[in-house]
């Protein structure tokens, strides 16, 4: 904790302030070694998991703080923004929630320049405010590039084939049940695909590939100068939980078309075996796209969850990406 405070104190711009966006007053945490660095503003997973860059984690990523200033967002609903979702609130006002983000930043910082970094959930996020607001914005990147087809495709379907029969036969009736049942039903089988996608396959963990360090980034939001206990619970239980309308929309979701339309340098980190966001399909959909503008990168041994070499990468990108023109 000491050695933790002392990089926050070294810092010249380390501080959390409260600002409007989308009409709530929301928490968000700013951090860099120098106030010339470039920007990076943070966007997280979920909906509604804000790791593993969250407001919590001032002081926790030197590394990358030591050369850009990190913009964390708790999305409204979970951490320290945490507050009850009801079904008003949809995937549009998360977008714009993001664009009022990075006009502030962008007043703030003028002259430096921006950048997004979508995961997962995320990079829906990342992607329609670059196609928003790309006069503000330097470029973008994501991990785990949602576009079409969450869950629900043949290559879940296909994982299954050596699977236990049980296994198969669960799969094969959660893809009969499909999206338009009742939502505790919906909810129910993504927790059922995820654990056995999890347990079976490398859809999320890849289990050739070192984890990321999970534990030392929960440890260190339990222990964050600026998350209460309350905001440490709300990582995982929020006000996600009373929502009903963005998972219908995030299985209904194509945003294949937007990649053609994008004007500002938009790179993908796709893991090798995922297929929740089925990397094949962002294969495809960036070959097919015809824009310049989009790069992808397909990272072994990496599922939908970073491993640690994908985590790297994240940052090898994140150190280039500023010189990338």
């Amino acid at each position: 904790m000491s050695k933790r405070k002392a990089y926050i104190k070294s810092c010249a711009v380390s501080e959390v302030i409260t600002v409007r966006l989308g009409g709530f007053d929301q928490k968000i945490s700013i951090e860099g070694q120098s106030k010339h660095l470039p920007v990076v503003i943070m966007i997280h997973g979920g909906p509604g998991s804000p790791i593993p860059f969250s407001v919590g984690c001032r002081g926790l990523f030197p590394e990358w703080t030591d050369k850009a200033i990190m913009v964390c967002w708790d999305q409204l609903g979970c951490g320290i923004n945490n507050y009850k979702l009801d079904d008003s609130f949809h995937i549009e006002d998360f977008i714009g929630m993001t664009c009022d983000l990075v006009a502030h930043i962008k007043q703030r910082f003028p002259e430096n320049k921006l950048y997004l970094f979508g995961v997962s959930w995320g990079s829906i996020l990342a992607l329609n405010t670059a196609l928003r607001v790309p006069e503000k914005l330097d470029g973008a990147f994501a991990y785990g590039q949602v576009l079409k087809n969450l869950f629900f495709n043949d290559e879940v379907v296909r994982a299954f084939d050596n699977a236990p029969e049980k296994a198969r036969r669960t799969v094969q009736k959660i893809m009969e049940t499909g999206t338009n049942c009742a939502y505790d039903v919906l909810t129910q089988n993504l927790k059922s695909l995820y654990r056995l996608l999890s347990k079976y396959t490398n859809a999320y963990f890849n289990k050739n590939a070192k984890r990321a360090p999970i534990g030392r980034i929960i440890f260190g939001l339990l222990t964050s100068p600026d998350y209460t206990f309350k905001d440490f619970k709300a990582v995982v239980k929020n006000g996600y939980a009373y929502n009903k309308t963005l998972w219908r929309e995030l299985l209904d979701i194509d945003l294949t078309p937007l990649l053609a339309q994008v004007k500002i340098k938009y790179l993908i980190l796709q893991g090798e075996t995922d297929i929740a966001t089925s990397t094949t399909n962002v294969i495809k959909a960036v070959e097919h796209c015809n824009n310049k503008n989009i790069g992808l990168k397909v990272i072994k041994n990496s599922g939908h969850m970073p491993s640690a070499e994908a985590m790297d990468e994240c940052f090898r990108t994140f150190l280039t990406f500023p010189i990338i023109d």
